[in-house]
Order: C-alpha cells, then sequence, then structure tokens
C-alpha cells in the first residue's frame, strides 16, 4: 500500500514518535509516505532525526519529509494527524495563571474552563487553516485525525465550518477502562472468584462509553457475564488506592450512577462543585500524581517534559531504536482506524464525532465521544440511545460552553467569548459577571498575537485595561497567587535524579501513564 500521511504539529514528541510506531507495526504499511510538519525548526529536526532513526533500524525504506510548510506537508495527503499546540507552552502558562488569579485553580486547563475556552479560541482558528489545506492540495476525501485539544471545540469547528472530514481521538477511555479492570480483579480475589495470583485482563472486562470527550460516562461493563454497572461505586469504594486518588470521580459516581473516564483533576475542573472554594480542593484531590489534581499540574510536566527533551535529546539518539511490532503498539485509536480503513481488519474504539441522532438527548450538532467500528467500509457508529438524564446534563453544561466558544472563534466576536465564559460552570462558581469580563480583557490582552480573528477586540481590551487601572476602576486580583495545590516545577538538575521518569514523560502522550499503568497492576 502506498499512500501519505501527514503529522501537523509533529514537535510533539510523544505523539509523533508512539503512533509511527503504531502505524509502521502495520506489514502493508511498509511504503507509505510520511511528512513532519512543525514551526518550530528546532523542534523538527531532533523529533524527526529521532523517528528516522527508528524507522533505519526496522529496516524500512521511508525517509521523513520534514517541513515548515503546513501546506506542502498536507499535499497529496491520505490522512492528517493534528498533533498541535497552538502557542506552545507560552500560551498554555496563560491559560493556567491568569485564571489563576482570579480563583480559577484548574489542574489542566485544555477542553472548557477559562484556560480550555481560550485554548479553543487559539486552536479552532489555527484548525481552520488546516482544513483549507486538505481541501485545496490533500487527497479528495482526506481524513483529518485531531489529537489537538479542546478536542470537541476543534472537531465541532472542523466539521460545522471546515468542510473536511474529521474525526477527534482522545486515550481517557483507555484510561479508566484499566482503572474499572483492577477494581474487578480486587474485587473478585475478595469474592474468591478468582484465585489470589490470578491477573484480570483489560480485554475481558467489555466496556462501552458515550458522552462528550473528558466527560465521558461508562454506560456498560461486564466481566464473565456480570453487569458490574450496578456494583460500579462498591468496586471503586473497595480499591486498595482510588478512595484516594478519584474522590470527585467517585463522588460523582455516587450522585449521577456512572463513573466517568476522566481524571480526578480534569473532571474537577469541568463542574461547579469542587474546585471553587481553595480551603476545599485538598478535599477533593491528591497530589501524589498530577493528574489526581494538583494546580497546573500539566503545565508542570509538559514543562519538565519539554526542558528535559530539548536537554537530554543527545542521549536519546544513543538509546535503543523503537522497535515495530504488533505487540509494542500503543493503545491511541489513530493506527487502528488507518489500518481498518486500509486493510478492512475491524477495529472498535470510542470517537469523537457529530452526534446527529446518536445520544437522543444530547444536542445534535454536538461533538459527542461514543463506540464504533472501523473498516474497509467507513466508520459506523452504532445508536447509543438515551443518557442517563443526570449524566446527559452534566454534559449539556459543557456542550452549551462549547458552542459558544466554537461560534465565537470562527467569527472573532468577543461578545460570544465573554459568554461562553460566564456560563462555564467553574468559573461562573468563582467569579461575578465584571471579574469574567475583566478576565477576557486580560486573556484577550495577553494572547494577541495568537488569535488574529480578535484584533480589534484585543486592541480595544488592552486599552480597556488601562483606562480601569488609570481610573480606579480596575478589580483587584491575586497576581502571583499560586492556588491550592502548586507543585514546583522541577529543574534539569533535580530531573536528573530520576532520568528514567524523567524521560518517561517527555517522551510519552499519555502523561499519566506511568501512574495509571501501576494503579492497573
Amino acid at each position: 500500500m502506498s499512500f501519505k500521511i501527514a503529522f501537523i504539529g509533529a514537535g510533539s514528541i510523544g505523539f509523533t514518535r508512539g503512533l509511527m510506531r503504531d502505524l509502521l507495526a502495520v506489514p502493508e504499511f511498509k511504503d507509505i509516505t510520511v511528512a513532519f510538519q512543525d514551526i518550530s525548526q528546532a523542534n523538527l529536526d531532533m523529533v524527526t532525526s529521532l523517528v528516522q532513526r527508528d524507522i533505519d533500524a526496522n529496516g524500512l525504506a521511508i525517509t521523513i519529509e520534514k517541513t515548515l510548510d503546513r501546506r506542502s506537508a498536507v499535499a497529496k495527503s491520505r490522512y492528517i494527524f493534528c498533533v498541535a499546540r497552538v502557542g506552545g507552552l507560552e500560551a498554555f502558562k496563560t491559560d493556567v495563571e491568569i485564571p489563576l488569579s482570579y480563583g480559577i485553580d484548574q489542574c489542566v486547563g485544555d477542553t472548557i474552563c477559562a484556560g480550555g475556552v481560550m485554548y479553543g479560541q487559539r486552536g479552532i482558528n489555527f484548525i481552520l487553516g488546516v482544513c483549507k489545506d486538505i481541501r485545496e492540495v490533500a487527497e479528495q476525501g482526506a481524513l483529518l485525525l485531531n489529537y489537538s485539544n479542546p478536542m470537541a471545540m476543534l472537531t465541532w469547528a472542523a466539521n460545522v465550518y471546515g468542510g473536511i472530514r474529521c474525526v477527534g481521538l482522545c486515550h481517557g477511555v483507555q484510561g479508566g477502562h484499566w482503572q474499572i479492570t483492577s477494581c474487578v480483579e480486587h474485587w473478585a480475589k475478595k469474592q474468591g472468584l478468582i484465585g489470589p495470583d490470578e491477573k484480570v485482563a483489560k480485554k475481558d472486562v467489555d466496556i462501552v462509553a458515550a458522552g462528550i470527550n473528558h466527560q465521558t460516562w461508562y454506560t456498560k461493563a461486564t466481566w464473565r457475564g456480570i453487569d458490574l454497572i450496578p456494583k460500579m461505586l462498591e468496586l471503586f469504594e473497595g480499591h486498595p488506592e482510588y478512595p484516594t486518588t478519584e474522590k470527585v470521580r467517585i463522588d460523582m459516581l455516587r450522585r449521577f450512577g456512572l463513573y466517568s473516564t476522566e481524571s480526578n483533576g480534569h473532571l474537577s475542573e469541568y463542574v461547579a462543585w469542587y474546585r471553587k472554594r481553595p480551603q476545599e480542593i485538598s478535599r477533593w484531590i491528591d497530589t501524589g500524581c498530577w493528574i489526581n489534581g494538583e494546580t497546573g499540574g500539566y503545565l508542570r510536566v509538559c514543562t519538565e517534559g519539554r526542558d528535559w527533551f530539548e536537554t537530554d535529546f543527545p542521549n536519546w539518539m544513543k538509546d535503543k531504536a523503537l522497535t515495530y511490532r504488533a505487540e509494542d503498539r500503543g493503545e491511541e485509536h489513530g493506527s487502528y482506524i488507518v489500518e481498518g480503513l486500509e486493510t478492512g481488519r475491524v477495529y472498535r474504539g470510542h470517537f469523537n464525532v457529530v452526534n446527529r441522532a446518536t445520544i437522543t438527548n444530547l444536542a445534535p450538532d454536538a461533538i459527542i465521544e461514543v463506540p464504533g467500528y472501523v473498516d474497509r467500509t467507513g466508520m459506523n457508529i452504532p445508536t447509543i440511545g438515551e443518557l442517563p438524564w443526570g449524566a446527559a446534563s452534566v454534559c449539556t453544561s459543557s456542550i452549551n460552553v462549547q458552542r459558544l466558544a466554537v461560534k465565537a472563534a470562527y467569527s472573532g466576536d468577543d461578545q460570544l467569548l465573554r459568554q461562553a465564559m460566564l456560563l462555564d460552570p467553574l468559573t461562573g462558581a468563582v467569579c461575578n459577571p465584571p471579574e469574567v469580563w475583566q478576565l477576557c480583557d486580560e486573556m484577550l490582552a495577553a494572547q494577541a498575537q495568537w488569535l488574529p480573528q480578535y484584533a480589534a477586540a484585543s486592541a480595544r481590551a488592552t486599552a480597556s485595561i488601562a483606562k480601569a487601572k488609570a481610573d480606579g476602576t480596575w478589580i483587584p486580583t491575586r497576581e502571583g497567587y499560586q492556588g491550592a495545590a502548586r507543585l514546583h516545577t522541577k529543574t534539569i538538575d533535580e530531573m536528573q535524579n530520576d532520568r528514567a521518569a524523567a524521560k518517561a514523560n517527555a517522551g510519552e502522550s499519555d502523561k499519566a501513564k506511568e501512574r495509571k499503568a501501576a494503579a492497573a497492576h
């Protein structure tokens, strides 16, 4: 088989290297063409050198085409992977720290909440440019496989305004699947259903999840014919670790009857209840791993990962190359989708797609995360029907924010942007309307270089800030506030003390994979 795959934002080492390993483990793909694009020549050079070394070591004759020109990378591509972070860590820092000065304490800030809404404004303008390139120069019918956050917003914009086929992909469902498997194993041993040394394999626990990205719910789970959903609270409360590390998820399970796919820290920032008062945050989170609720945790581990990769890169080139074997493939959906479409092998996964009537009690225009099957006929999505209404209502609150944010980013209408921020559950729980308007002014001014559609609004915001500070109407903020659970970002010297952990963090797309794997086993 011969076709072209393009990676946009290929300097993202975790996704790019792992996805290439997964793709090139498929024997039929030994003759494909691959293009890497990034805006950073340094990052592009490093990642291309590393991945090309992997390819060569596996005896393949593929030569990566690297370029700073996005359009040339997309040209004649059948599949385009978007793994870009628009604005990089510089913009991401403002997503976390400006809202924090208003008391909005985010663990991640890349989906909704104040940081996620602004991340969407940058990413939507970018992804619509990618869509234009796809329409004009890619292979006809090309598929955009989006890994960039905010997943729902970017996938929504690409499908509605971009005029191309786009599927959003995430590894959140897989992470929770491991947790359920671990719970079943502990429970089954207590019940005498398996021996004390036996293991429960993830493949033996069948799950179905449905909802919206990062607020997807496990609606079905079975093991040996046992319906696990009625037992889910018992399973998680009886686990040796999760009552400490997953307090938000267990509380949501207790109140809504379903377990959420998303991590404790992520989930805590999507709803109004767990992070609105600093003194209560420690009650709901655990700082043993950033994903469990650490203030700005994802910003910290991404910063450490970038710093380590840039500093330690020469040693990476000396390490043993990755092997391209079926047993070494990861759990990211992307390579399996391409394999299914090209070879006809059936793949079942969970994908982010336009709802239409798949989940009947969520808005038809929303981007939902649901199970699907891929083969040579395409991507086939079964009808889910109704979610339990409580879970559907939690999703709807986020969908309303997403819809406004997408329309704002497409139109450059800062009034819609402010309304999206005001309707965000955690932002609205912490801030009053004047504070939200001022927060938006600060964000528009700080991120102006990445928001060309808001050029006029950013200029007005900058003027408004200056006027408010001059005439005494500026609402005081907590500038420099570190939040309720902020941890120190390690220096290179400090990371030298555990080089293996630093390397694992830098090289992995799922920054909490090691913790999840340890808990699951």
